[in-house]
């Protein structure tokens, strides 16, 4: 079964359920799947690459503290402030110093498990803290599932699916009643939308992006590509503030269309710069990013900051338009990539 199409009427209570994957989904699913009345029997998450799973407390007690002492107003904007300042910190740690983050994860991982858990067998990675996305477990309630035996972790590839379970390339075999995929995320950008400009379909692989919210050749044309360090809809807010300052300019300006031209000189590579497997999956299909700014897509918000709200919302790389100007088509990829 899948996570996107659960039944309501499952009942797991006494199965032997077995959640294939080792994302957000699947960390959710195990220590969920393990308790209640419908608790299953037993829990096993069978994953093909470990992932780094860290434990976070579900309350912020310096929000909390903060909410108590200067009212909910004031203590959001700081609390905000100081979860966005952590999380860039982070992310830069793991550029630089990747086997700092990489040991702090691994010590929080130990003293979550039984001693002698082979938390380097499934908790492991083969790549550096942040190449992919990390998994944070609120008040580790994944890893305490698992350390309650009622849940485990087997890091195998599936060779096939048997009337009784899953056959790994290992040889064992995993009893199971139910099998849940928790795997196999594909990127749909835009909603899956179809764009055109004049009648003309729009191929968005031709496309680069500016300011990470305009595509060269697509007038008129806001969107809002997220952070894969932070909180996803974090750069939402700063494309807003800069779509109304631009906005105003046409307004007081007379223009009702802006078109992004495209740079000769600019390089392009993949609009998402991350090493995740849907990621890769997906680049194919994605618009490209430059090498220098405005074109690029940073994962760093005060950099995003200095260039949605705080620098000036117009360049030579916008072009405007009135009613009775036409709009130039989409380029070419060999116009975008030089």
């Amino acid at each position: 079964m899948h996570p996107q199409h659960w039944p309501g009427d499952l009942d797991l209570a006494g199965r032997r359920v077995v959640v294939i994957g080792s994302g957000a989904t699947a960390v959710t699913l195990v220590p969920a799947l393990t308790s209640g009345e419908n608790a299953a029997a037993h829990v096993t998450m069978l994953q093909r690459t470990p992932t780094y799973v860290m434990p976070l407390p579900r309350r912020d007690r310096v929000a909390l503290a903060l909410k108590k002492l200067l009212g909910p107003e004031r203590a959001h904007g700081i609390v905000r402030a100081k979860n966005i300042a952590r999380g860039q910190w982070i992310w830069n740690l793991s550029r630089k110093r990747p086997g700092i983050l990489r040991k702090v994860i691994r010590q929080a991982n130990v003293a979550s498990l039984p001693a002698g858990y082979p938390v380097d067998t499934h908790f492991k990675p083969p790549y550096g803290p942040w190449d992919q996305r990390l998994c944070a477990d609120p008040d580790g309630i994944f890893f305490a599932a698992v350390a309650s035996g009622r849940a485990d972790v087997v890091t195998d590839r599936i060779d096939r699916v048997t009337p009784s379970g899953i056959r790994l390339a290992s040889g064992a075999e995993l009893p199971a009643d139910v099998i849940i995929t928790a795997t196999g995320l594909e990127v749909q950008l835009m909603g899956g939308i179809e764009l055109a400009v004049d009648g003309e379909p729009v191929d968005l692989r031709e496309a680069m992006t500016y300011r990470s919210c305009m595509l060269t050749g697509l007038p008129n044309f806001i969107f809002a590509m997220g952070y894969t360090n932070q909180s996803w809809t974090l750069r939402l807010g700063l494309v807003c503030d800069w779509f109304v300052r631009l906005l105003e300019h046409m307004e007081r300006t007379g223009h009702e269309a802006v078109v992004v031209e495209p740079d000769p000189a600019v390089a392009a590579r993949s609009a998402l710069d991350f090493d995740a497997g849907y990621v890769k999956r997906a680049a194919a299909s994605l618009p490209r990013q430059g090498d220098v700014r405005p074109w690029t897509v940073p994962m760093d918000f005060y950099a995003d900051r200095r260039l949605l709200t705080k620098g000036p919302v117009v360049d030579e790389h916008l072009r405007f338009f009135s009613a009775r100007t036409p709009v130039p088509s989409a380029p070419s990829h060999q116009e975008v990539t030089g």
